[in-house]
């Protein structure tokens, strides 16, 4: 079974996930030994559903962000490490803000993970994560539940687009904003991944003609939203930069940046309501 394994997988790695997540045990040289006839049609599924390629995290059903292992499925992205190094730009404006009991908002929050990164790895009074898709909240919501503690009971979900999903009592005090809007084009569409296509969910991908409307509805609400000098956090693909930038001097934001991810492309958008 092992030999099938490796042929029908894109690599050892891959079957050697498949087999811990189906085993709950350590990797055994003797794959037969490990999966069990109880396990063992699962695995076959599992199986199956690769070789049809289905992207392994979906395969398996989660996959890890930065602290958290997150559930996954085809309602929502992929997490990856772009994001992951978002969320670190936003925690460090975060401590640069230097807030007591900051209040943070992730607007289109998919399955949770930047919201649920901010709660747990900073002391927050609340973290709102808000998204227009009742299945991407249902994903979120499960891995709310799946954090639990301190931090998840400071993290509140709301259904709606972008800053309209938020109660009107946060305007004005939100400590940081963060987000992951679609930033793809209606004509960068057909050059993406076949794997992408077909299977992550194309109204977080693709955003309209130019890739930047969402990532401008974004920051358009910022100045609304923000504390004086609150901080705003928008991911964007790398061309994107200078547009990205303009659109946030636009709306009155200051010390507007871009951050370049681990790869060294611009990745952050990064800019903060004036001061009052």
């Amino acid at each position: 079974m092992y030999e099938r394994a490796c042929r029908e997988l894109n690599s050892d790695q891959e079957a050697r996930w498949l087999v811990e997540e189906v085993a709950s045990s350590p990797w055994s040289s003797a794959l037969d030994e490990v999966v069990t006839k109880q396990s063992g049609s699962r695995f076959e599924e599992m199986l199956r559903r690769r070789g049809e390629g289905e992207p392994l995290q979906y395969v398996l059903g989660h996959w890890s962000f930065r602290a958290l292992d997150l559930m996954v499925d085809d309602r929502v992205l992929i997490p990856r490490p772009e994001t992951e190094g978002v969320v670190e730009v936003a925690l460090q404006l975060l401590d640069d803000i230097a807030a007591p009991d900051p209040i943070a908002v992730d607007l289109g929050t998919g399955s949770g993970a930047i919201a649920l990164s901010l709660a747990k790895e900073r002391r927050m009074g609340e973290v709102w994560a808000t998204d227009d898709s009742a299945g991407a909240l249902a994903v979120a919501g499960a891995n709310l539940a799946g954090v639990g503690g301190w931090a998840a009971s400071r993290v509140r979900l709301a259904r709606g687009s972008w800053w309209d999903a938020l109660p009107d009592h946060l305007r004005g005090r939100v400590t940081l904003a963060v987000s992951n809007p679609p930033y793809i084009s209606n004509g960068e569409w057909a050059g993406l991944d076949l794997v992408v296509q077909a299977w992550e969910p194309l109204s977080s991908l693709v955003a309209g003609p130019t890739g930047l409307e969402d990532v401008a509805r974004v920051v358009a609400g910022a100045r609304r939203w923000l504390v004086p000098c609150g901080g705003l956090v928008v991911e964007i693909a790398p061309h994107q930069a200078d547009e990205a930038a303009a659109l946030a001097r636009e709306v009155g934001l200051g010390a507007v940046d871009v951050r370049i991810d681990l790869a060294g492309r611009p990745r952050a958008l990064v800019a903060r309501a004036p001061r009052g």
